[in-house]
């Protein structure tokens, strides 16, 4: 059986499917482990969270939380005008467009903070199932291996599982720069993009051959990268930014 691990896919739709093709992708036979990040950025967030929630519910994905699906979460369902501002600074505008079904023009000219506020309401009702499934994600999965996590574990902590929720979702250079201590597993996470762990879009093996990297950083146009580990070997695959299956 194959593992496949995709992180921060950050509704790109085309490329996602595209790399699912290219990885010839057998749902009964394929580990598909999904690392979170799914909304945000790019143009398509509602179309992957339904097509991930599909995967989930008959194939049995696996489907973690990223940082940008809490943050979409807890931006649509508070009334805390921080956590929408933090939100839509950070490419939640992009995923406002895509559950509304509206192009960029949309927001330019008359666009206000009471227009937002509606938008958000009309998002609760209608897509309550896809609120309630971004909330409900892991924050990690373990095999006999490899531990798969978002942005990565703590290496202050002692037990990583007692780690707190924050770390698993937003943890960079103190996870990234140090070596892993408190498991023998190597962790494979995404959370930072690979241009920023070794300059390159390449997948980043650590020297230390703790941790795996694989955000290939296709929502700043770069590419979404694939993991496989078959037969106890990595094997790398991607599509650019702007393929379509």
């Amino acid at each position: 059986m194959r593992i496949l691990a995709i992180s921060d896919i950050h509704g790109s739709y085309s490329e996602f499917n595209a790399l699912l093709k290219k990885i010839n992708y057998r749902p009964s036979e394929d580990k598909l482990i999904l690392m979170g990040d799914y909304v945000d950025r790019g143009l398509n967030s509602k179309g992957i969270v339904d097509q991930v929630m599909a995967l989930k519910r008959e194939w049995g994905v696996t489907v973690l939380k990223g940082n940008h699906d809490k943050m979409a979460y807890d931006a649509l369902t508070s009334e805390d005008d921080k956590l929408d501002t933090h939100w839509l600074n950070n490419g939640g505008l992009y995923t406002l467009m895509s559950y509304c079904e509206a192009d960029s023009d949309f927001f330019k000219a008359d666009f206000g903070w009471h227009d937002y506020m509606l938008l958000k309401e009309e998002i609760r009702q209608k897509y309550k199932h896809h609120l309630d499934f971004l909330s409900s994600l892991p924050l990690y999965h373990e095999t006999e291996d490899h531990i798969f996590v978002h942005a990565g574990i703590n290496p202050l902590i002692e037990d990583w599982k007692q780690q707190e929720p924050y770390d698993f979702i937003w943890i960079r250079e103190p996870f990234y720069t140090n070596p892993v201590v408190s498991t023998d597993k190597t962790v494979i996470f995404g959370h930072t993009s690979t241009m920023d762990l070794h300059d390159s879009e390449d997948i980043w093996f650590s020297p230390l051959g703790d941790k795996i990297g694989v955000d290939g950083g296709c929502a700043y146009g770069q590419r979404l990268n694939c993991l496989e580990i078959s037969g106890g070997a990595y094997i790398t695959h991607f599509v650019r930014n702007g393929e379509k299956p």
